[in-house]
């Protein structure tokens, strides 16, 4: 049997792709990749990078570091992440030699039920007040902070407040994320107010302030997380999300949600066990329910590390068979069956399903039940992939002392749900659309009181020896499961150095009828796979991943996207 992989030759890495031009002198530029030592970090952005290299230079570690660039981000990527958001936490403490998992993931209010959503279309679902979970960054943080970082939540605000206050250059990111989003962002007050001055988005190469915003974090270092958690700023969110600010005359039906003062009372971030397995020798870590990133990244690897070759066709393969499960079994329900997930028992049994061509579609579920028989045939029914906004964010950091990092974070679709919080700078958060809309009895991601909706962000962190080797993840919604476990396959099957593993073209396979392809992906290699059985669809991009590998005697590599969503930005402390 022929392996289909993607040569490294078929890969062009910019190593420094240009800034636009700027209103005001820039003097770094963002790069791609950089090798070092005392520290490093990738995100997306230029801004939030250098926002967590102060931090280490400074003396603080790599989750004070993470956080400071989080909060920044929510300055300079506000359609993907902010303080009204959420997200999840895998990280590696060297002083205690254990993997920790944070999960900051939104909450539906008490007052949702299974049957609250159906029957509303999704779009309609997305901008409403409807959509709103509530908000688990700002717990997120004080969290890993009070447990495992150095400097306060209050020192950790302080680089975003700047760049709130100062402002940040507008990219072409920023401009075609504002315009596609004009539409329903002029049809509230606060959201046009802020992100359609003049009636239209921001030019590219203007600066952008968000004063508003500023002062939120100030206020919000000044009192603390219980600002938000039962005092007055989540009085205004919860004012906002029961009655959206609609511009008048707007025709847009706009949905008012059911949070109450009490929910975000009642919120806690949670520490939680991580998701491990064995592959190739090393042990991959990451996030257990409500996300499904660790289970279905795990479970694909077990496959594939199952057949006795790995390619392309192999991994599309795996990745089907791995949604199947997710689908019919991972959620924020007790008893998912995690551990016979990642078994080798099961992963075996799977495997066996995997032939010389395509499966048929869809691809049932699997009997994870702790009784395998060679390529015993699943009798279930497959679960319909929900939708789920791509925009989260990604980010990686390492510190002198070998802790590690990788933390995803989010507000959902692009723009969140679309409504600014009148006077305080912020989109709230659409994450309850990540639950499945129903009927679907028996869905184990139906909402309900209380309940966190799955998600499928995949911090991920990679061990050889005991000692982290990689630490990778992705934005991207349902593909950042299959951006995370190709990037790996990339490195440890198909030889590539980290560079061109993240920048290599991508392919997704979620148990849907056509596996997606980026346009830059090479044609002979797509048609191999279509003579295997494979059918194909273009989407513009899959992804935007940044990643840290360790090369030994305490020097790291950082890596972020040399083009995907305008380039992210890699930085070491001391490069070397």
């Amino acid at each position: 049997m022929r392996r289909v992989i993607v040569p490294a030759s078929a890969v062009l890495i910019a190593l420094a792709p240009t800034s636009p031009a700027s209103a005001e002198p820039q003097p770094e530029q963002k790069v791609a990749e950089v090798k070092g030592y005392g520290g490093a970090v990738a995100t997306v952005d230029l801004d939030a990078s250098k926002a967590a290299i102060s931090v280490l230079r400074k003396g603080g570690n790599a989750v004070d570091a993470a956080v400071a660039a989080g909060a920044v981000l929510g300055v300079t990527e506000p359609y993907s992440a902010g303080l009204a958001g959420g997200g999840f936490m895998v990280y590696y403490d060297a002083r205690q030699r254990k993997v920790f998992t944070i999960d900051g993931r939104e909450t539906a209010p008490q007052a949702m039920t299974a049957t609250t959503l159906e029957g509303i279309p999704f779009d309609e679902a997305v901008t409403s007040g409807l959509s709103a979970g509530v908000p688990g960054t700002v717990a997120n943080w004080d969290l890993a902070l009070r447990r495992f970082g150095t400097i306060s939540l209050k020192q950790a605000l302080q680089p975003a407040i700047e760049v709130a206050s100062k402002g940040f250059v507008v990219d072409q990111t920023f401009y075609d994320q504002t315009a596609a989003n004009a539409a329903r962002f002029k049809d509230f007050t606060s959201t046009a107010k802020l992100y359609l001055p003049n009636g239209a988005p921001p030019p590219v190469g203007s600066v952008f302030r968000n004063p508003e915003l500023a002062d939120t974090y100030r206020e919000l270092a000044k009192r603390g997380p219980g600002w938000l958690y039962g005092g007055q700023l989540g009085k205004e969110v919860v004012a906002t999300v029961k009655q959206p600010p609609v511009t008048p005359g707007s025709t847009r039906n706009v949905r008012p949600g059911l949070m109450e003062l009490s929910d975000l009372r009642a919120y806690r971030a949670l520490l939680r066990e991580p998701t491990k397995i064995s592959y190739k020798g090393m042990d991959v870590y990451g996030m257990a329910p409500p996300s499904s990133g660790g289970s279905t990244v795990g479970e694909a690897l077990n496959i594939l590390e199952s057949l006795p070759e790995v390619g392309l066709h192999e991994y599309l393969e795996a990745s089907r068979l791995a949604f199947a499960d997710r689908g019919k079994y991972v959620g924020d329900i007790p008893g998912v069956p995690l551990k016979e997930l990642l078994s080798d028992g099961f992963a075996k049994e799977r495997a066996c399903l995997i032939g010389d061509t395509a499966m048929p579609h869809p691809a049932a579920p699997g009997s994870p039940d702790g009784s395998y028989e060679p390529c015993a045939q699943p009798t279930g029914s497959a679960t319909p992939i929900a939708d789920e906004g791509p925009e989260t964010t990604h980010l990686v950091v390492a510190d002198r002392w070998g802790n590690v990092i990788a933390y995803n974070l989010t507000i959902e679709s692009t723009g969140g749900n679309g409504i600014v919080v009148p006077g305080r700078g912020v989109l709230l958060n659409n994450e309850l659309t990540d639950f499945t809309f129903g009927p679907a009895p028996g869905d184990p991601n139906l909402p309900g009181p209380g309940k966190r909706p799955r998600s499928s962000m995949a911090p991920t962190l990679v061990f050889d020896d005991d000692k982290p080797v990689l630490a990778v993840g992705s934005p991207g919604g349902s593909t950042i499961i299959t951006t995370v476990l190709q990037i790996l396959l990339n490195r440890y099957e198909f030889d590539m150095d980290l560079p061109e593993a993240v920048a290599a073209p991508r392919l997704t396979q979620r148990n849907t009828p056509q596996t997606l392809a980026e346009p830059t992906f090479p044609g002979p290699v797509l048609n191999e796979l279509r003579a295997r059985g494979h059918a194909f669809g273009s989407t513009p991009e899959i992804g935007a991943a940044t990643a840290l590998e360790f090369l030994g005697r305490g020097r790291v590599q950082a890596v972020a996207e040399p083009t995907r969503r305008g380039g992210g930005s890699a930085m070491v402390v001391f490069p070397r």
